[in-house]
């Protein structure tokens, strides 16, 4: 379970970017994709943070990237505004 949680953050991660990357100079004003893709990475850093223990330093690793994809998604928000 713990390596599919750890999957579905990865996953969630290369969305964020590569949305990002393309998402930002086609966006609509309402940017339903972009705030959906936020939403479920705050949900994945949640779920990482209440995590127990570090599994060998990824779940720190999966944090600090999560935490970079938000990050991603926030610029490329305001960069479509």
């Amino acid at each position: 379970m713990i390596l599919s949680k750890l999957r579905l953050t990865a996953l969630a991660v290369l969305f964020a970017l590569f949305f990002g990357a393309l998402g930002a100079g086609t966006a609509l004003a309402v940017q339903t994709h972009m705030l959906n893709a936020k939403h479920d990475l705050e949900t994945a850093l949640g779920e990482l943070n209440a995590a127990s223990n570090n599994k060998g330093g990824y779940r720190v690793n999966a944090i600090r990237l999560v935490n970079e994809a938000i990050q991603q998604v926030n610029l490329g928000i305001q960069y479509a505004q």
